[in-house]
């Protein structure tokens, strides 16, 4: 899933500074879920920044809703209504359903309340970790599942570097080496003969540095 993190309420005041009457908008999905953008996070931000504008002496007029996606035009429809009415919409979902609702309300001011950190997986109560760069060429299957794009500090993909000591990563000493995890996971399954497998340098054209990417299903077109 994606997981962000609520921006402070000194930065969101100073975001929305110039407007009277602000929607703040949750997102159902992955920021409800690592416990950042949901309706109940509306609910906290938005009280916050209603006794935040009083203490300033600029009382803000703060509208609460909270649909299923942000990121799907069918869902952004149902706040139609909400952010016609208000003069700008500080978003609660991750930086992909900011964008969809800018690009849908081209002349209503729309702001991130959330930092997009990462897509992971939630680890333990109150822990998320990253688990994908969305690198648009995924090699899991040839580590055991384990990323050694976005799990090894150094995104080494032909076996570990010479600094890690005793499982640690030599980067991050709280960290486990991401390679370590890689031996043992195929050890485990039975394949540990993908790592006499020299693997070439990744070919980057599919991640993030060529611009932004498009994914196009042409049987799914109308």
């Amino acid at each position: 899933m994606i997981v962000a993190e609520r921006k402070p309420i000194p930065e969101l005041m100073e975001i929305v500074k110039e407007h009277e009457k602000v929607l703040v908008l949750g997102c159902g999905t992955c920021v409800t879920v690592c416990l950042a953008g949901g309706e109940r996070e509306v609910s906290i931000i938005s009280s916050a920044l209603r006794m935040a504008s009083r203490l300033a002496g600029q009382p803000l007029d703060v509208e609460e809703l909270t649909i299923e996606r942000q990121c799907d035009n069918v869902f952004i429809e149902q706040a139609a209504e909400a952010i016609e009415r208000n003069d700008a919409v500080v978003s609660l979902g991750c930086g992909a359903g900011v964008q969809a609702i800018a690009e849908r309300f081209a002349g209503k001011p729309v702001y991130a309340g959330l930092d997009t950190a990462f897509i992971g997986i939630l680890e333990e109560r109150g822990i998320w970790t990253e688990k994908c760069a969305g690198c648009g060429s995924c090699v899991l299957h040839e580590y055991g599942g384990i990323c050694p794009v976005t799990r090894c500090a150094k995104r080494m993909l032909n076996g570990p570097c010479g600094g890690s000591r005793e499982d640690r990563c030599e980067v991050r000493p709280d960290r486990q080496c991401a390679w370590q995890l890689i031996y043992e996971r195929l050890k485990g399954i039975g394949q540990l003969d993908r790592l006499k497998k020299i693997t070439p340098p990744k070919n980057w054209n599919s991640s993030l540095d060529g611009g932004y990417r498009v994914i196009v299903r042409e049987d799914h077109r109308i």
